[in-house]
């Protein structure tokens, strides 16, 4: 099975997953609203298995589809992607609902004909080795829009929960900004344990001062938490954004 995103903006992005999507009109039309005004949209393999039949190999891909929003939030599609239709064309359904999903994959798992479900309840889902070492180097370009940046600051400082976070001074400095540009850091990263639910993504904020100099936050949004909950925290450095994720992977006696 194959998957590709074709070139376009967001907003049809966003159609081309509806269109080939077998339940697209499934998903909340108040979400797809605020989904077409995304300002990034990154797409990354979850999970995939396979099952080899005498027809053929039969086998299920899940897609994670974050869309990075106006007011820096991110929300989530989820793509399932599968041939167990009576046709040998891949078919695809879409999911803004993980439970929602956790079932159709249950429902193509047991398809396949492959081991039984409640086998792969403990098994973390993977990448294949060949995905993470095959694939190249990322790189991140700056896109500057003057949209409010002092703003888009104050908001991306006021959900950080951690104490560590910048303090005053950077508030006061960020209120010079004229200038900023979003990048979803390009950090994949590998579980070879922990809940399957485990999410853990970096964001830099990167914001022009009046003064000509530059100045990024680094957001780290993760549910390594006691209770599950995703959480945002931002820091001043990269590197201590990366700290503090393995600290609280460690905590949890989680890998990433």
């Amino acid at each position: 099975m194959g998957h590709s995103q074709q070139g376009g903006t967001h907003a049809e992005l966003l159609d081309g997953l509806l269109a080939r999507a077998q339940n697209g009109f499934e998903i909340d039309e108040a979400l797809l609203v605020r989904l077409r005004d995304a300002l990034m949209h990154q797409t990354e393999l979850r999970s995939c298995r396979q099952c080899n039949e005498p027809r053929g190999p039969l086998g299920y891909s899940t897609y994670r589809h974050i869309f990075l929003l106006p007011d820096g939030s991110s929300v989530m599609l989820w793509e399932l992607e599968h041939n167990t239709g009576a046709e040998e064309r891949p078919l695809y359904e879409l999911y803004d609902d993980e439970g929602a999903l956790l079932a159709a994959e249950r429902r193509v798992h047991e398809r396949t004909g492959g081991g039984r479900w409640d086998e792969f309840d403990s098994v973390p889902l993977w990448i294949p080795e060949q995905l993470l070492n095959g694939a190249p180097p990322m790189t991140t370009s700056r896109a500057y829009v003057a949209d409010n940046s002092p703003d888009h600051a104050r908001r991306v400082l006021r959900r950080a929960e951690n104490p560590d976070r910048p303090g005053e001074d950077v508030e006061r400095l960020l209120t010079t900004a004229f200038a900023h540009d979003i990048a979803l850091a390009p950090k994949p990263r590998r579980r070879s344990g922990g809940p399957d639910g485990t999410w853990c993504r970096f964001y830099e904020h990167a914001f022009l001062l009046a003064d000509g100099d530059e100045i990024s936050l680094w957001e780290l949004e993760h549910n390594l938490t006691s209770d599950g909950r995703l959480v945002c925290e931002v820091y001043l450095d990269e590197v201590a954004a990366e700290l503090a994720a393995d600290r609280h992977a460690r905590a949890l006696g989680v890998e990433l």
